[in-house]
């Protein structure tokens, strides 16, 4: 069965750093992470391809946040640094097949981390 876990996230100042981790199995072409801030709609932040060293962020994270894998873990994190209040949101990992930042191009979904900025 498909299955995508989240790990890391929590509370940090505006200026922090954290690393949200998402463990997938079993293996896609694409592993993305998307967000969720209340009263939005869901953004794609970044995706990476599993096999091709292929990335891209979102214009928003862009030089803050850095996305990388583990291919032997199944595992792809997302490191965030220079966080923002704007930044807090529901944090998920999504895999499917395709190379883009928008949401219905995923299959799978992890459950969700929430990520919060604030002093």
């Amino acid at each position: 069965q498909v299955q995508l876990v989240e790990s890391g996230g929590g509370l940090v100042e505006p200026g922090g750093s954290l690393r949200v981790s998402c463990a997938f199995t079993p293996d896609f072409s694409v592993v993305g992470w998307f967000r969720q801030a209340p009263g939005k709609k869901l953004e794609g932040v970044a995706y990476i391809g599993r096999l091709l060293n292929v990335i891209r962020y979102a214009d928003s994270v862009k030089g803050r946040f850095t996305i990388s894998k583990d291919n032997s873990k199944n595992t792809v994190y997302l490191e965030m640094n220079d966080l923002k209040v704007e930044d807090t949101a529901v944090y998920y990992c999504a895999a499917g097949p395709t190379f883009s930042l928008f949401p219905d191009t995923f299959e799978f979904w992890s459950q969700g981390t929430q990520v919060t900025v604030s002093s």
